[in-house]
């Protein structure tokens, strides 16, 4: 048996076909409002239930407890406000109980909103709170201060086909991902969030994980990441030649999670946790420095936030891993809690280094990366067309 979704059940805000139609006799009279990715990206994911058990964009009573608690108003665990903010002159134009029609950049009409509630909020004490910091230097608190004073709390429909990335052969939605899980014969999975092509202190703690679970649910990441983050398709190369070389297939799915990222550090590894249960994954690895950015947070404070949790509301159990690497005098993988040897004997290469010998055309070390994956981003990093 899967994970439960968080609340209960999997919300479903993709409109019928034959309410469509019906709708699409009545938008033409309704107040619209033109939005940009970011909030298409969460529309998708509210729609198929990656967001349980959010309906729509939160309302103010939602909001603020989940600003100041990290708990809807209910007292469901929920760290991150998910908001459609919008000018204070477009809010002004549009009345609360109306329905309003989301639009893309194309004009296309992607969405309905049924506007509960418009209020304003404190953009300094949100970011304080959820991303601990009010320098704009975060890319987190850029976005905030870069977005409407205004929000629009309320459940959405999603009038058109989820748009869930461009990799249609992975699963993307929790239906899928469900589905995926119960032909496979899987009761328990644990989910692996990233953003980065995994190397040997990635597989190490999943194949650590793996060995108590029935199945690894491999979910990079493929939404908005920062401009310097590799490319998702890149990235969903790299997942590939690992899986086919190093990984046993039985074991192992993956997916893709079409989210943005928030850069939320501790804030966010509580999200992608519950995420990744509404997914229907059972356990769910945090690493170190999980969705942090710069030094905003502590090495180990992703896993720390966990304990202002009750377990038993969060529904999913964390697996904590300490940085891992590999040793030449123990010969193999290891941590800090099972290494007894100095820095000396570590295989460890900076960010800066890896991507200096990448585009030098050099490969790291084997016992940083594998091969397999350091030729696609080799090859990705000198502007030449990767090969499939």
């Amino acid at each position: 048996m899967t994970a439960q979704p968080h609340g209960g059940a999997l919300i479903n805000r993709v409109m019928p076909t034959e309410d469509v139609q019906n709708w699409s006799e009545v938008v033409t009279s309704l107040p619209s409002l033109t939005v940009g990715r970011r909030v298409f990206l969460d529309l998708d994911l509210i729609a198929v239930g990656a967001f349980s058990p959010l309906a729509g964009f939160m309302t103010s009573q939602d909001y603020r407890s989940v600003v100041d608690t990290m708990h809807l108003a209910s007292g469901l665990p929920w760290s991150l406000p998910i908001t459609l903010a919008v000018s204070s002159e477009v809010a002004d134009g549009l009345k609360e109980g109306t329905t309003v029609v989301l639009r893309d950049s194309d004009g296309n009409d992607r969405a309905l909103l049924e506007l509960h509630e418009k209020f304003t909020y404190d953009k300094a004490h949100e970011a304080q709170m959820v991303y601990r910091t009010e320098d704009t230097s975060h890319p987190g608190v850029r976005a905030l201060n870069e977005q409407g004073d205004v929000l629009l709390g309320g459940p959405i429909w999603l009038l058109t086909p989820p748009t869930l990335g461009p990799f249609p052969e992975f699963p993307a939605s929790p239906m899928l991902a469900r589905a995926a899980f119960a032909a496979r014969g899987w009761k328990t999975i644990v989910g692996f969030q990233t953003r980065n092509p995994v190397h040997r202190a990635h597989e190490y703690i999943q194949k650590c994980a793996m060995e108590i679970v029935e199945g690894l649910f491999l979910h990079p990441l493929v939404g908005e990441t920062k401009e310097d983050d590799v490319p998702a398709d890149v990235r969903m190369q790299c997942y590939q030649v690992l899986l086919e070389n190093y990984y046993p297939a039985n074991r192992v799915l993956l997916g893709t999670f079409p989210a943005r990222m928030r850069y939320a550090g501790p804030r966010e590894a509580i999200f992608h946790a519950l995420v990744r249960k509404n997914y229907g994954c059972t356990h769910f690895i945090v690493g170190r420095d999980h969705a942090g950015v710069g030094n905003f947070y502590g090495t180990y404070a992703a896993q720390e936030i966990f304990s202002e949790f009750d377990r038993d509301k969060l529904g999913i159990t964390p697996l904590f891993f300490e940085h891992s690497f590999f040793c030449k005098t123990c010969g193999s993988m290891a941590s800090t809690k099972t290494c007894p040897h100095g820095a000396e004997s570590h295989v460890i290469l900076s960010g800066t280094a890896v991507r200096t010998m990448l585009r030098a055309g050099q490969t790291p070390p084997p016992e940083f990366s594998r091969p397999e994956v350091a030729r696609v981003l080799i090859t990705a990093m000198q502007g030449a067309p990767v090969a499939s």
